[in-house]
């Protein structure tokens, strides 16, 4: 199983600190750093000292790291039109020297959207320019090099571009499509996803949305195990008990919340729940939600306790 940790910058850290958290986590083993696309914190913590942009941070971390993988749970294609987009990630593939994996949804936090003016439509034209944005991103990737890409859709038309620069790999990173929408969110996977992801969801969910994915590359005649399955749980792990209950208090939650809902407990449970996890869902890649970014021996500890159970 593949173990990645996941952050929330948004809830208060700066680029020195995921800097910190990315490189401990390249330093222990794990197979890559990601983090979130929000402009604006959620819950009562104060969100100091405000947002970091998910790609600037990335491309930053494409210098100072050099094994690592990188890449976004998930880019909000609300954010950005999907031509400088595209640039945006094949200049920090090519920084990165091809280790950038991208990760876009739909968009979904209203709030944010207002504070920082940004349209947000409502969910049928989202989810119609996030099926654009797919195709014009891809597009652009594919395109072979002395040719041109012209989109003409509802939302974005491109005419004669010359779909430059190229990222590293042939075709582009990694496409990672997730989210529970029951239609279209697996027929797009289906369509683009090198990887479908379930955030914060419980097995049996999972596996439902699993078989809608499964569903939707046969109806396309696409083989469904070219698509990876992963989960993205949140983490609260300790040596004992009391180490569990600091960590959940930290984060201001409730160490029998985290217990149902996310991946707590000490490492003998935490092994016992990702084991069932797997035989479960099939997920073979994990995302590690960790909230307190101060707490690197957080990180190391599952890097030293739980990930050796599973190689």
């Amino acid at each position: 199983m593949d173990f990645r940790i996941f952050t929330e910058p948004q809830q208060g850290a700066t680029y020195d600190d995921l800097l910190r958290v990315a490189r401990t986590a390249e330093d222990a083993g794990y197979d890559a750093f990601f983090r979130s696309d929000h402009y604006l914190k959620m819950g009562s913590v104060s969100g100091l000292p405000g947002p970091t942009d998910a790609w600037v941070t990335l491309a930053g971390l494409a210098r100072e790291t050099s094994r690592i993988r990188l890449g976004t749970l998930m880019t909000a294609a609300t954010f950005r039109y999907p031509g400088p987009l595209a640039i945006q990630v094949a200049q920090v593939d090519e920084m990165s020297g091809g280790r950038v994996e991208f990760g876009l949804g739909a968009g979904w936090f209203e709030t944010e959207h207002a504070n920082y003016g940004i349209p947000f439509p409502d969910v049928a034209e989202r989810f119609d320019r996030y099926a654009e944005q797919l195709a014009v991103i891809t597009g652009l990737w594919r395109t072979p090099v002395g040719e041109t890409f012209s989109f003409d859709g509802e939302h974005y038309q491109l005419t004669d571009s010359p779909a430059l620069p190229k990222p590293v790999r042939a075709g582009g990173p990694p496409v990672l499509i997730g989210g529970r929408g029951a239609k279209r969110t697996p027929a797009l996977a289906a369509q683009y996803a090198a990887e479908f992801n379930l955030p914060f969801a419980d097995p049996d969910s999972a596996v439902r949305q699993f078989e809608r994915v499964e569903a939707a590359c046969a109806a396309i005649g696409r083989d469904p195990k070219e698509i990876t399955r992963s989960a993205a749980l949140v983490l609260c792990a300790g040596r004992d008990e009391a180490e569990v209950t600091r960590r959940a208090g930290v984060i201001g939650r409730e160490v029998a919340e985290l217990r149902e809902n996310g991946l707590a407990g000490t490492v003998a449970e935490v092994v016992d729940k990702l084991g069932a996890w797997r035989e479960r869902t099939g997920i073979s890649r994990v995302y590690l939600q960790v909230l307190d970014l101060a707490d690197l021996d957080h990180v190391e500890l599952v890097a030293t306790e739980v990930m050796p159970q599973f190689a």
